[in-house]
């Protein structure tokens, strides 16, 4: 849905005045002084029907509420190097900005193992990102701008996806629910890139179950993308895996926007750090990761289990032809003889 009427907005806003005041607290937090752009947001998840779009925002509010998520950024992963560990295994950082302003988040879907903590540290780690986006990264942009930069842009990464991606699938699902159900039309556009075969076969597969305004948003590039990404932003913003390889080439972890040094990371992980004294001036940090109750969304569901379908598929095919490398044929042979 491209245009949400004013009308369905201002029924929504009514709406929403009649909230009890906790709700009413936690939607400041997700709206930043812009209530009618996440009205909005919220109607074009719901087709720009009121009724459901009010129940599915009453609903992100209650599990706001119930797992203290206005609370998120106060609360940080230690010690720094378990931290580090999951930045190195949950790979998404910021490279930069679009022409236009927007942040541009590199996501190493390829890449991501999640094996070096429990699921709720990446959930965690996960929802402290998108926090972090819109409360701090989107109205700093905007104030720099002069104008509402309210969404971002995704590269997503291929390089490195393996049918042992299957074994991901599960949670991906779940941090794919709670963006979905609790942070609708944050992504203006997601770019492919470096995507391997195994992965564009199971596109061809996927891609008719993804809802139509969520199929627009997607862009599949040649190669690293470079040439297309260059159109909306500049060569610094490219994220390290976009750029073409040449002599003078730096693989410091200062350019892995992924990395725990780059200055994102680094200002991010600081922020947490310091919200925590602010807020708990007198306790110590606390260690353990924060359990966050992942709601159940019916579309995610239903691609994970096509994904891992045919990505089951390949694996099959894998070792079929494992099996057959070892095996001569009778040309073979008398060509020994």
């Amino acid at each position: 849905m491209a245009v949400v009427p004013q009308e369905a907005i201002d029924q929504f806003e009514a709406l929403m005045g009649e909230v009890d005041e906790p709700l009413k607290r936690t939607f400041q937090n997700v709206h930043q002084g812009y209530p009618h752009e996440t009205l909005t947001r919220f109607l074009k998840a719901r087709e720009g029907n009121v009724t459901k779009a009010r129940k599915m925002l009453m609903d992100s509010l209650e599990w706001r509420t119930q797992n203290e998520i206005d609370d998120m950024l106060t609360k940080p992963i230690v010690p720094v190097d378990h931290y580090r560990a999951i930045r190195d295994s949950q790979l998404i950082g910021l490279s930069g900005y679009s022409n236009e302003g927007l942040p541009v988040f590199a996501v190493g879907v390829g890449l991501s193992t999640y094996d070096k903590a429990s699921v709720h540290y990446y959930v965690q780690s996960h929802i402290q990102m998108n926090e972090y986006r819109d409360r701090v990264i989107l109205p700093g942009v905007t104030k720099k701008c002069g104008k509402l930069i309210s969404k971002c842009i995704k590269i997503l990464d291929m390089t490195g996806l393996k049918l042992s991606a299957l074994n991901q699938i599960k949670l991906v699902t779940r941090i794919s629910s709670i963006d979905d159900l609790n942070y609708p039309e944050k992504t203006l556009t997601y770019y492919i890139v470096n995507s391997p075969y195994a992965f564009s076969a199971c596109w061809k597969i996927v891609k008719p179950l993804l809802h139509e305004r969520t199929q627009r948003k997607i862009n599949v590039l040649s190669g690293c993308g470079q040439e297309e990404l260059l159109k909306i932003m500049d060569y610094s913003s490219l994220p390290h895996f976009c750029r073409k390889r040449s002599s003078g080439s730096s693989n410091s972890s200062s350019d892995n926007c992924y990395s725990l040094d780059h200055p994102f990371h680094q200002q991010l992980y600081n922020y947490i750090n310091q919200q925590a004294v602010v807020r708990k001036p007198a306790r110590p940090i606390k260690h353990g990761s924060v359990h966050v109750t992942v709601p159940e969304n019916a579309d995610d569901e239903e691609i994970a289990n096509t994904l891992e379908s045919e990505l089951q598929k390949f694996k099959n095919l894998e070792r079929c032809r494992e099996s057959f490398k070892g095996l001569k044929t009778t040309d073979d042979k008398r060509e020994n003889m």
